[in-house]
């Protein structure tokens, strides 16, 4: 089972996002404040267990955590703001619904940016070793995945149900042969040849 604590203070927060890599939708982060008797074996990286399990589990978290946040930060803004910059942006702004305020913050990955006063630590592959960032990499592909099946509805033809926005060969096709939504980040290269000139 993954560790519950990274630190000693009592509401140490757990930090994550989703749909980083993706060419179309949001950047998706949650924020989680686990009790310390919060044990769960099947909780890990949300890459790691299945879709079925990660929906079995977001109800779990969602009644046993102290408090938990969601944020969508869309196209729009990671086009303006950059992949990177709109992560931390939804990572902060899942942190700002809280309902505790968190004493420390523990951070999936090697980039983040200071929030508020709080003291905050980095941790590569955090989501495969706390439970608290386990719990939000689980909230926040769950929050994104329910978003991108919804938009799936608008433009069926790129297969976001299935793809999620990610770059599958599918996805490109269907950017090929209908060119880019709404939800498309303008700033991302969707096509390898994108930078070629047809001259």
């Amino acid at each position: 089972m993954l560790k519950l604590k990274h630190s000693n203070y009592t509401y140490e927060c757990g930090t994550d996002e989703a749909g980083r890599g993706c060419l179309a939708g949001p950047v998706t982060a949650a924020a989680v404040i686990l009790p310390d008797d919060f044990k769960n074996e099947i909780l890990n990286d949300s890459k790691k267990i299945s879709e079925l399990k990660r929906d079995i589990l977001r109800p779990i978290i969602e009644d046993g955590a102290l408090c938990f946040g969601v944020s969508h930060v869309f196209q729009e803004d990671i086009d303006k703001i950059n992949i990177l910059n709109a992560s931390i942006l939804a990572m902060h702004r899942a942190v700002d619904t809280l309902k505790t305020t968190p004493e420390f913050i523990i951070v999936d990955g090697n980039k983040f940016k200071p929030y508020k006063s709080i003291a905050y630590e980095t941790i590569i592959k955090g989501d495969g070793k706390y439970l608290s960032i386990a719990a939000a990499s689980v909230l926040a592909k769950t929050y994104r995945d329910a978003y991108m099946n919804k938009i799936h509805e608008e433009f069926p033809m790129y297969n976001w149900k299935k793809n999620k926005g990610y770059p599958t060969k599918e996805h490109r096709d269907a950017i090929k042969q209908f060119g880019i939504t709404k939800y498309h980040r303008k700033s991302f290269r969707l096509l390898p040849e994108q930078l070629k000139l047809n001259i």
